[in-house]
């Protein structure tokens, strides 16, 4: 599978599983997925080599489209729950992020005030300064966590090099109490190797992360759509329900999306 690719800056809105009605943003290239992540199971498929120049979206083309999609949607009389960034890969490699950010928030405020502004990262990059304050200004801060152990997060996530599950744990725990951790489950195999992080020890020490990070809400969820590489399952609701009641056990609100 190719992947699907968002070919505009600003797209949707799109009804979301979690976010409701959805103006999507996307940061990234429009023709190729551009992230520090090369997940087994993401609708953008592959993550390619870096090619020099990146040819991220410009930070005034972004708030330009922006303003024009709000304006254009709020004289329709048009309803938005959120506006968020996701799109081709990982939203905070790019420069511009915390610029753009508050750029947005302003935006909100003008445009439509109640809609919450998230952020769908995978919190590599949380460690770098900016993007830290960036993420600490949005409404909803949604980071992944997928993994109980090394294994598994190098498996599933396969991370860029250098990249370890316990780098991310300690970047994501900058927002505890703040964030919102979204875990996709997944099992099957592939070329004869198996892949599931819904095992009774995966979900144990996966739970043991979530407690450490005391995040204010899990997004637990299946995948939806065709992925990467073959032979991969949508993991039961019933799987799916039995993770999010041990998230409760722990105080932690949790929520399914099937």
């Amino acid at each position: 599978m190719s992947g699907f690719l968002f070919e505009q800056i600003v797209f949707g809105p799109i009804r979301s599983r979690r976010l409701g009605i959805s103006l999507g943003i996307n940061l990234l290239p429009t023709h190729r997925k551009m992230c520090s992540f090369n997940c087994i199971y993401c609708e953008c498929g592959i993550t390619m080599p870096k090619p020099e120049p990146v040819d991220f979206a410009e930070k005034q083309d972004v708030i330009y489209h922006l303003e024009e999609k709000l304006k254009s949607l709020s004289s329709k009389n048009a309803m938005i729950d959120a506006i968020t960034f996701a799109g081709n890969g990982e939203p905070t490699l790019h420069a511009d992020f915390n610029e753009i950010i508050d750029q947005t928030i302003l935006l909100r405020n003008q445009y439509y005030k109640n809609a919450k502004i998230a952020v769908l990262s995978n919190g590599s990059k949380a460690d770098k300064p900016s993007v830290e304050d960036a993420l600490n200004k949005v409404d909803l801060n949604i980071l992944k966590l997928d993994a109980g152990t090394e294994e598994t997060f190098q498996k599933i996530n396969i991370a860029k090099r250098g990249l370890t599950l316990e780098i991310i744990l300690s970047n994501l725990e900058r927002f505890k109490g703040k964030m919102i951790i979204q875990a996709m489950f997944v099992k099957g195999i592939h070329q004869g190797e198996m892949y599931d992080n819904t095992t009774e020890e995966e979900v144990d020490l996966w739970l043991q992360h979530i407690k450490r990070l005391q995040p204010r809400q899990v997004m637990i969820y299946p995948i939806a759509r065709e992925t990467p590489i073959s032979g991969l399952q949508k993991v039961s609701l019933d799987t799916l329900e039995k993770i999010a009641q041990k998230v409760e056990a722990a105080g932690i609100e949790a929520r399914v999306f099937y």
